[in-house]
């Protein structure tokens, strides 16, 4: 699990119980009794209004409405409560919070007919009709207390019609796609104890006086709506003092810097004002006198300055998220006292400060209930504290990315549950020492760390290692196998040495990084068992022998690097059973033989729109390092987790492959990269390489092809790096704006080929240039041509010492040569003089 989602687990997990009390209570203030009570029937005539409902219905796709059948009592159908007494439906509950749509169809309006009906759930359906407007006859419900049709696709205005449902306690129209600015029929809505707007499409509001009259309210949720133009928020949501929960993110408001003389929200115990930019003194904002504020965020909302002391005084607080605020702010209020506080999410908000004393102003109380710190890219400095004890309760730290210095400090290792440490990106130097037997994912990459690996350094929960970017030395202990639920191994960029531990218990394995490493022997036999393996990166390394035949059944794997090592023999045939590979390199190894014929089962790379089983860009949040690199045009891009998703490429060159380019390569329409240069590949281009409709980089340089270059390349529009360079390819040039660009940008592309003709050389193609009749010209590093260059030096080599032995033993044939030589030098003396005199001003 990667940093930000495992912040994010933890904390709603924390937060959960508090957030559904209010939502609870809103939703039990009426009496619905269960159905499991009932001793009545249903009346007729609402059965046949459900059932009428159930027409509506045109995909039912759970069967959820299995149990609605004519003639049976209603009373009994899912999601129907009826009154014990009369037999009045009073409950119809079809929501599908947090799980997919059952429903698509409309609703009926034959829900008239349920005039007792309090409790009304048709959430998260496709029931927005053929209009997608919400039926107005649901503002004739006025029964109704509770209100749920949220994640229903409605659209157009915002409809006022919900101002009728005078009893309304619970009103949920979020993430629906309604517009415009909110009605004050609102306001009528005096009962009201729970209100979410939140996450409408584009919905607004420049007067929120309506509010006021929400006197029983307990929760509003308001995000993304519009409250630019409202400066009076605190101001109205003071005149109620039942709130409890306000969340108002994404609001577009400017400021929070309001005075509030009369403090009435004495029972708020949530605040979220998150991702508005305040940009103000966090000093100046309206809510430090809350003192029974429970969870206050103000995530992304530019705050700075300096807290203020009341902070301090905020003894009721459990969760404080301040991320991402720009690095503006400084802390320096004393929390000792803050005994409830269980979160305290700082990330990305500080613009200096020294570890020791952040960590000594964190509460210190008999009962510390403090389990989540993080507070990573803060430009903090100093050395990890020893003073540490205090903070028993801590579960998750994090401190990455900042400046930190010294060895990890033993008391860091003892926090007896701490489960999840980042201390990656900082300066930390020494040894690593043994693992506390508690850690599940620990995150020390990018630092100074050195020296090996202690013997028993294993630990039985571990699931995530990310030791990369050190230099850490010697063989990896045997120990490091004990983690049997290890997913993620990261040991990259190291000075690692030895060969491979053999871990047969890891087979829970997803992503395994050990590139850039002295790693040697044959390919690691365990990697058989991780049958779920995602990502494997064993490249820069001195791995050898053959690549295993087993590798095809590794279904799941996405991305294979092996470049760089010492591999031999040929590829396995069955590598093209990956059908989730969408990345393979083999670059830089002594692989030889034929490349494999069957390319088409490598269904990843042909599908136009691949349905991949992880998003890397999530995946692996917070990491800085690349997660693989690609070699275009004797340039090396490198890919990180927010780019390697849509990668997908092919890199074999650099070996002894030989034989043609298999056609059926040229399926793989969705391959962005293919690299086959620096081998022995005999034949022609294959005719539809244009079918490659996504290839932006085509390198077949420095092999043996010959024939002429395919005419369908200028149909791959989206190249912008070729190179065909030193083959025998023969004959015209396919012309194509895409080609002519990418020769003016680099004119040596076909270089090499020396019976290429046509724009854009200068080679013409008529007489003696043209080749358009296919046959194979002779080539600077073709064996014919190197047998010509080679006879042609012994036959000088032969007659220049046959006529010097000549010369040598024969006198009279020495004689009759220095004397041919005399004569024609005479000759050509004479006539240098006479020359030379005729000429105007000689004499």
């Amino acid at each position: 699990m990667h940093r930000a989602a495992a912040k994010l687990v933890l904390l709603i997990a924390a937060a959960a119980a508090g957030s559904l009390s209010v939502v609870t209570n809103a939703r039990q203030q009426h009496h619905v009794p269960a159905a499991g009570n009932i001793s009545a029937s249903c009346r007729p005539h609402e059965r046949d209004a459900l059932l009428t409902f159930k027409r509506g219905v045109t995909n039912d796709t759970v069967n959820r409405l299995h149990s609605w059948r004519p003639g049976q009592d209603c009373c009994r159908w899912t999601g129907i409560t009826c009154s014990s007494k009369t037999g009045n439906v009073l409950k119809l509950d079809l929501g599908r919070k947090y799980q997919d749509p059952a429903f698509v169809g409309q609703i009926s309006p034959s829900l008239l007919s349920l005039e007792y009906l309090e409790y009304l759930d048709l959430s998260t359906n496709f029931l927005e009709g053929s209009n997608s407007s919400v039926p107005k006859f649901l503002g004739s419900m006025k029964n109704l207390r509770h209100l749920d049709l949220s994640y229903i696709p409605f659209t157009g205005t915002v409809p006022p019609l919900f101002g009728n449902l005078t009893k309304l306690e619970y009103l949920n129209l979020s993430n629906t796609s309604f517009f415009g600015s909110l009605p004050p029929q609102f306001g009528n809505l005096s009962n009201l104890r729970y209100l979410d707007l939140s996450w409408m499409q584009n919905s607004y509001s420049t007067d929120i006086s309506w509010l006021a009259n929400l006197q029983f309210l307990e929760y509003i949720d308001m995000s993304n709506t519009n409250l630019s133009t409202v400066v009076d928020f605190p101001l109205a949501a003071n005149m109620i003092p039942t709130l409890q929960y306000i969340v108002l993110v994404n609001c577009s408001l400017q400021s929070a810097d309001q005075s509030i003389q009369h403090f009435n929200l004495t029972k708020l115990e949530e605040l979220d004002l998150s991702r508005n930019f305040l940009g103000h003194s966090i000093a100046s904002c309206w809510f430090w006198n809350a003192t029974s504020i429970k969870t206050l965020s103000l995530v992304s909302t530019h705050l700075g300055g300096h807290f203020p002391d009341a902070l301090g005084g905020m003894v009721s607080l459990q969760n404080l998220y301040f991320n991402d605020n720009g690095n503006a702010v400084t802390m320096t209020v004393d929390l000792k006292n803050l005994c409830e506080l269980k979160a305290l999410w700082l990330d990305g908000s500080f613009s200096s400060g020294n570890i020791t004393q952040f960590v000594e102003m964190l509460p210190r109380c008999s009962s510390n209930k403090l389990f989540f710190l993080s507070s990573a890219d803060n430009n903090m400095t100093g050395f990890l504290p020893n003073v540490m004890e205090h903070l028993t309760g801590l579960t998750f730290i994090d401190l990455s990315n900042n400046c930190l210095t010294g060895a990890i400090p033993p008391e860091v290792w003892n926090l007896p549950i701490l489960d999840t440490l980042y201390l990656s990106s900082n300066q930390l130097s020494g040894q690593i020492p043994l693992l506390p037997k508690t850690i599940t994912t620990l995150d020390i990459s990018m630092n100074c760390l050195s020296g090996h690996l202690p013997t028993k350094f294993g630990a039985p929960n571990l699931t995530v290692l990310i030791l990369s970017s050190n230099y850490i030395t010697g063989e990896v202990p045997e120990s490091i196998c004990e983690s049997r639920d290890m997913q993620l191994l990261d040991l990259s960029n190291n000075l690692f040495e030895g060969e491979l531990p053999r871990c047969s218990s890891m087979q829970n394995m997803l992503f395994l990084y050990l590139s850039n490493n002295s790693f040697s022997g044959v390919f690691p036999s365990w990697i058989q068992r991780c049958s779920s393996m995602v990502f494997l990166d064993l490249s820069w390394n001195k791995l050898n022998g053959t690549l295993p035949r087993w590798i095809g059944e590794l279904a799941r794997l996405q991305f294979l690097q092996l470049s760089h090592n010492m591999f031999c023999g040929d590829i396995p045939v069955n590598i093209t059973n990956l059908g989730s590979l969408q990345y393979l390199n083999l670059a830089s190894n002594n692989i030889s033989g034929l490349i494999p014929l069957t390319w088409s089962k490598l269904v990843e790379m042909t599908l136009k729109y691949p349905v991949l089983p992880w998003r890397f860009d999530s995946l692996f949040d917070g990491r800085q390092e690349d997660l693989l690199s690609l070699v275009m045009k004797r340039h090396v891009l490198r890919y990180g987790p927010y780019g390697i998703g849509g990668m997908v490429g092919i890199d074999l060159s650099l070996n002894y492959l030989t034989g043609e380019i298999p056609d059926e390569i040229t399926s793989l329409n969705r391959l962005s990269n293919l690299n086959l240069s620096w081998n022995h590949l005999t034949g022609q281009i294959p005719e539809k390489i244009g079918d490659m409709k996504s290839v932006e980089s085509l390198d077949l340089s420095r092999n043996n092809l010959s024939g002429q270059i395919p005419s369908s390349l200028s149909d791959l529009t989206y190249l912008s790096s070729l190179d065909l360079s030193f083959n025998n390819l023969t004959g015209r040039i396919p012309s194509g704006r895409q080609l002519d660009t990418l020769y003016t940008e680099d004119p040596s592309i076909y270089d090499g080929n020396s019976f290429l003709c046509g724009p854009p050389l200068r080679r013409s193609c008529s007489g003696s240039n043209s080749t358009e009749s296919g046959k194979k010209m002779p080539r600077e590093n073709d064996p014919e041509t190197i047998i010509f260059y080679v006879g042609c030096g012994w036959g000088f080599t032969f007659g220049f010492w046959a006529v010097f032995c000549v010369m040598l033993f024969i006198k009279n044939w020495r004689i009759s040569f220095y004397r041919l030589l005399d004569r024609a030098y005479d000759r050509v003396y004479v006539f240098v003089v006479l020359t030379w005199g005729r000429l105007p001003g000689q004499g």
